[in-house]
């Protein structure tokens, strides 16, 4: 067996030794955490945004959709209630879908959408996002076209139920004018490497200027990129880059579970956005790098599932399940510093924990280190 050398990543023989069968039975512990987890000292020179809540203000948490999808609204709403959900994101379309949300009537007539909103209400839910995640600059000009137009619709059904935020990627383009797939350039040598690369970004800039002044003209002013493996935002210094050209309507939906693998340190992400006042959502999902496959396969070796004959070194995993609770309480207590304003968005991912079981572990996680950060009991 591999010798350990360090707690950001963990054998997958010990991995699964560990857990086995069992694998749900608890979050890691906290002295499985990552080198970010020890005890840190509150963030200094982080200014809170205008109108931002006081530090330490309580974060509500929630789930996106897509989980259960399987399920009716009025199901799904009767699960999340029951495990003291606070807060949704609904899918509109693009890779999440829209079982829940059905756009076109919700657009076609007002009084639909305010019964629609009303049941989330009346369950004291707040509906925080829309999402539509998808590539609006699909080198196919019909799935470009769809899925822009989808960012439209959404952006127009946020106007109409008063939701502040619209959550989706930036999108990928071809390589060139003539590609018909999307090809994700993050190394810029050889040559022709930058010249994609030049020419993605000259696609991207002028639909999100567009796409950024639309939002602005029907009152919505967050627009949440995920940073996301391929497409041409993954990581802060991508997303920065396309708000400086784009706007301040660009934000990030910091989904940390695609930083990790990347080497980014959470707090310090959270601190560096933060202090630019541009993070406008946030998914919450982990990650675990296997260092014995990683050491040999490297970080961009992903497999779908742990235990199949040809594993991977990155697998997504529920809240408390790659990193420690410790970090998961540094993260939450790093959001209420900077005065981040929005949810904590339960995404559950978890090939082991799948469905409604992964929401449940992170969700009781995430109630806890909040309790803790805010001296209440869960």
């Amino acid at each position: 067996m591999p010798k350990e050398t360090g707690s950001n990543s963990v054998s997958r023989r010990k991995f699964l030794a560990t857990t086995g069968g069992a694998l749900a039975a608890g979050p890691v512990a906290a002295g499985k955490a990552t080198a970010t987890a020890v005890a840190r000292p509150a963030a200094a020179g982080i200014p809170e945004a205008a109108g931002a809540p006081p530090a330490g203000q309580k974060l509500l948490i929630g789930v996106f959709d897509p989980v259960y999808n399987n399920l009716t609204l009025d199901e799904m709403l009767e699960k999340i209630t029951a495990l003291g959900l606070e807060a949704v994101e609904i899918g509109t379309g693009g890779y999440p879908a829209s079982p829940h949300c059905p756009v076109a009537d919700l657009l076609a007539d007002p009084a639909k959408a305010k019964a629609w909103k009303k049941k989330f209400e009346d369950r004291n839910i707040r509906v925080a996002t829309l999402s539509c995640h998808g590539n609006p600059v699909h080198p196919d000009p019909t799935r470009a076209a769809h899925d822009a137009q989808t960012f439209r619709n959404t952006v127009l059904l946020a106007e109409r139920l008063e939701v502040p935020v619209v959550v989706g990627f930036s999108g990928c383009p071809g390589g060139c004018p003539t590609d018909k797939m999307p090809n994700w350039v993050t190394y810029k040598w050889p040559p022709e490497y930058m010249e994609i690369y030049k020419y993605q970004w000259s696609v991207l800039i002028p639909y999100w200027k567009e796409a950024a002044g639309f939002a602005r003209e029907h009152g919505i002013h967050k627009l949440a990129l995920e940073m996301h493996p391929g497409f041409c935002v993954y990581n802060p210094a991508t997303l920065i880059k396309l708000r400086e050209a784009a706007g301040e309507e660009v934000g990030a939906n910091c989904d940390l579970s695609h930083l990790f693998w990347q080497g980014c340190d959470p707090v310090d992400v959270i601190h560096y956005l933060g202090k630019q006042g541009c993070i406008y959502h946030a998914h919450m999902k982990d990650t675990v790098i296997f260092k014995d496959e990683a050491a040999v396969t490297g970080v961009l070796n992903f497999q779908a599932e742990p235990t199949q004959k040809n594993p991977g070194s990155v697998i997504f995993r529920a809240v408390g399940y790659g990193h420690g609770a410790q970090l998961w309480k540094d993260v939450v207590k790093a959001y209420m510093d900077v005065g981040y304003q929005g949810i904590l968005s339960i995404e559950n991912e978890d090939p082991i924990l799948p469905g409604e079981v992964g929401v449940e572990r992170a969700a009781y996680v995430l109630k806890n280190v909040r309790a803790e950060l805010l001296g209440e009991k869960v």
